[in-house]
């Protein structure tokens, strides 16, 4: 093991004593492999290239090093640090994560992004702002306003450099850095290195420290037998999700590995209320707490335990069913490892990852290590849960009915409401009370599929890796959606490249042709996707403008010009 693989803990990363302070008080217990090998060259001021995928842990691995370049005391009006985004989710939740990280040491920081009032990001601007989080389109339109001054940044982030260039912001990203000292820090951290990241790495990082991760090889071995599954759903719905697809599940006994402390324990909790008998386990418990946890689950008084990766280190439950991730693991090597706890013993196992839409390239990087297609799965819908109670009812009766000898002073019962109704309809009054008496009420709201999206987003993906076109810049297969901007509102192609992506969930290699006029514009997207496009596009604006969005028409066109 090399010194850099050698467990280590933040405190071995040497960083400030408020920043030790945050990630303890979040529950973070050790870095991950892209924080381990990130932060210390950030921290030191070089220019870094690094490679590691969505859910490795990178927003930590240069939002510290960041804060622990800032000055204390005052640090003035303009920014120190301005990081990149493609789109404004991300902004957000980088954001939260300097906040969350930061808070001690009074870091003022300001997501801007398109959608948001413009006025609030003039106030805080003028307030003062150590660290700026910013979609390329809005950070150029403060530019050009003059109320975004670069002149001070030392530190500039490309977080998800490969999706901005796919929704066509390099031209504002180059504008962006030119803007910026030529003595600055560059980090930028791509998913994946095609030819253009190269130039653009080549053109503005100075000798940069090169990192690379999830492409780790697995453990060499016996494959475990493991159905392994994942589940497209959004950060809000997952705690509903994962209590559907466990209720379909039905696991003799479950792992689910969290991140952190913190969301090892709200998690238990909202499972406890939900009816489970799930407990938690990380490193802030202690070694009797830790040891009464585990002897509840061998003894089956317990069927799911809510862990993190160091807690659960070395446990070995022969009962074990199900792992679940409740988020895409940050290196390969922990999938790994996680499922390699089901499956022995030549019984089935079941390992299943709750995915965001976004971290879909993640677990194309654990499929090409470990050589093992995920099946995405479609989440439970409330009609299947219904179905799912009916069956267990069903099974519950028919196990009674075999018992046979327990049901005979019962008789009587039957017999006495069989004089005034039909037999049939005093089963269904039984029934009904058991299926009711069983508990458990079923959640009625539906939750957001969004497995569809992801697979056609996968799919127009792979021919562009072996070196063809994707399927959506021919005309087969594609429609032509009307905008109703162009140039007369100032209308750019990355503009609506990145409309489309941040509210339908597009990449920029699924959009295709883009044809602006003066009063309107024309795009090319897969027509299975234009109904969703121009449905999450509805209530958008671009420029400060409402969004118009409907299949192109030559009469609308005629109209227009």
């Amino acid at each position: 093991m090399s010194p850099s693989e050698e467990a280590v803990s933040f405190t071995d990363l040497a960083l400030r004593s408020e920043l030790l302070k945050a990630l303890a008080d979040l529950g973070y217990e050790e870095p991950t492999p892209i924080q381990r090998e990130s932060i210390p060259p950030i921290a030191a001021g070089s220019d870094v290239l690094g490679q590691a995928a969505t859910g490795t842990g990178k927003t930590a691995a240069f939002a510290l090093p960041i804060l622990q370049r800032l000055a204390d005391g005052d640090r003035g009006v303009n920014p120190a640090a301005l990081v990149l985004v493609p789109t404004r989710e991300l902004a957000i939740q980088v954001s939260q994560a300097f906040h969350r990280y930061g808070r001690d040491l009074g870091v003022r920081v300001l997501p801007i992004y398109g959608g948001q009032p413009i006025g609030r990001q003039l106030q805080a601007l003028r307030r003062g702002v150590d660290v700026i989080i910013a979609t390329p389109g809005r950070a150029i339109d403060h530019i050009n306003r003059g109320t975004l001054d670069l002149g001070e940044v030392t530190t500039v982030v490309l977080d998800e450099a490969d999706e901005m260039l796919d929704m066509g912001f390099v031209e504002d990203i180059e504008a962006i850095l030119d803007e910026t000292s030529e003595q600055r820090q560059t980090v930028l951290f791509s998913a994946t290195m095609p030819p253009r990241i190269g130039t653009l790495a080549k053109r503005y990082l100075r000798d940069p420290v090169r990192i690379e991760m999830g492409r780790q090889e697995p453990a060499r071995g016996e494959a475990p037998k493991v159905r392994q599954s994942a589940y497209m759903v959004s950060r809000a719905h997952k705690p509903a999700a994962l209590g559907r697809i466990l209720d379909t599940e039905s696991p003799a006994a479950a792992i689910v590995f969290c991140r952190t402390r913190e969301e090892v324990d709200e998690l238990t909790e909202t499972l406890n209320g939900r009816g489970y008998r799930a407990e938690p386990l990380h490193g802030g418990m202690s070694q009797d707490q830790r040891d009464r946890v585990m002897a509840r689950l061998r003894a089956g008084t317990a069927d799911l335990l809510i862990a993190t990766d160091v807690a659960a280190r070395g446990l070995d439950i022969d009962l074990l069913t199900h792992v679940v991730n409740y988020n895409v693991p940050s290196a390969t090597e922990a999938y790994v490892h996680r499922i390699g706890r089901v499956g022995r013993a030549g019984r089935e196992g079941v390992a299943i990852t709750l995915a965001e839409p976004r971290e879909h390239r993640m677990l194309k990087t654990i499929e090409q290590a470990t050589k093992q297609r995920f099946t995405i799965e479609k989440l439970p819908t409330v009609a299947d849960l219904r179905t799912r109670r009916l069956e267990m009812t069903r099974a519950a009766v028919q196990e009674n009915l075999i018992a046979g000898d327990r049901l005979e002073r019962f008789r009587v019962v039957v017999e006495s409401l069989g004089d005034e109704f039909d037999i049939v309809d005093i089963a269904l009054a039984a029934v009904q009370l058991a299926h009711e008496s069983s508990g458990n009420e079923i959640d009625e709201q539906e939750i957001p599929d969004q497995s569809d999206a992801v697979s056609r987003k996968a799919r127009h993906e792979e021919p562009e890796r072996r070196g063809g076109k994707s399927a959506n810049r021919s005309t087969a297969g594609t429609v032509k959606l009307f905008f109703g901007l162009g140039r007369r509102a100032n209308i750019r192609p990355q503009d609506l490249v990145g409309a489309i992506a941040n509210e339908a969930g597009l990449s920029g290699r699924d959009i295709g042709a883009i044809e602006i006029s003066d009063r309107f514009s024309l795009v090319e997207v897969p027509a299975g996707a234009a109904d969703d496009v121009i449905s999450a596009l509805r209530n958008s604006t671009v420029k400060g403008k409402k969004l118009v969005v409907r299949r192109e028409s030559f009469a609308a066109r005629k109209r227009n010009r």
